[in-house]
């Protein structure tokens, strides 16, 4: 049996590192990179809520996902330029959504929306996973911040939430597939798993003869021995954040637009 062209052992994840912090503007904001992917994940707090929601005292967390035209081998043009998304676009983002969202207890937020926008800078496999998981990063600090400015009294995060990648390859079960395993697997599967073992959403698509029963089961114990490990380096992130981030323009609006609320009438 050949080994994995990265050289790991089948359920051993490719090197991590999540970065918090990095975008000066952004109310939160995290570069996660899982071996040679890389996406920069910025949380974005603004003082409004879409029209479905308004006056419901709820808050709303959405994503957009893109990628820069030389994350791949060779330049794709830009979605924008094209003028319309692609389905594979639309259907990541709104991944990315569903998964934020299933941690967040929104009606702690107020009438706010937070944005996720989750751009992949190289792409090497696995890239909405680690959308997911630097996502999570970024919304947990957009919350301290708008809990440091008093903009919101409570954490409305309740729990964690991390995505990734198994397949079977060369007719194995293996963790976290890079491109090379990714375009050659028998079985490609994303899972998303919440910190306390619930699942959001598992998507596995037998791309040459179907997988069996065992080999799914196997796969989501793979997916959470590597959850495990990128719970921890999210933990990690957002506690190596220290002290209160300064305010930032729409942090500054959305505090004073509180406080004018709770002055009596």
């Amino acid at each position: 049996m050949s080994s994995r062209p990265s050289g790991r052992a089948p359920d051993v994840l490719r090197t991590l590192k999540l970065e918090p912090g990095v975008a000066r503007h952004a109310e939160g904001s995290c570069l996660v990179r899982m071996g040679l992917t890389e996406v920069l994940c910025t949380a974005s707090v603004e003082g409004r809520v879409p029209p479905f929601l308004r006056g419901k005292g709820l808050g709303w967390v959405t994503a957009e996902y893109g990628m820069l035209p030389r994350a791949t081998h060779t330049r794709g043009d830009r979605e924008a330029a094209r003028g319309k998304q692609s389905g594979r676009t639309q259907e990541i983002q709104r991944l990315i959504g569903r998964s934020l969202r299933a941690v967040t207890d929104r009606s702690l937020m107020g009438e706010m929306t937070v944005t996720l926008d989750c751009d992949v800078l190289t792409a090497d496999g696995g890239t909405r996973c680690a959308a997911i998981t630097g996502a999570w990063v970024a919304l947990h600090l957009a919350f301290a911040h708008c809990r440091a400015n008093n903009i919101m009294s409570r954490d409305p995060l309740i729990d964690q939430v991390a995505a990734v990648s198994c397949g079977v390859w060369e007719g194995r079960p293996v963790l976290d597939l890079d491109y090379a395993e990714d375009s050659a697997a028998h079985t490609d599967g994303n899972f998303v798993m919440t910190g306390k073992g619930g699942l959001v959403e598992v998507q596995a698509t037998a791309e040459g003869a179907p997988f069996t029963q065992e080999e799914l089961v196997t796969l989501l114990g793979l997916a959470r021995k590597g959850t495990a490990e990128l719970f921890a380096a999210q933990r990690a992130a957002v506690e190596s954040v220290v002290g209160s981030p300064p305010p930032t323009a729409m942090g500054a609006a959305l505090q004073a637009a509180a406080a004018k609320a709770a002055r009596p009438a």
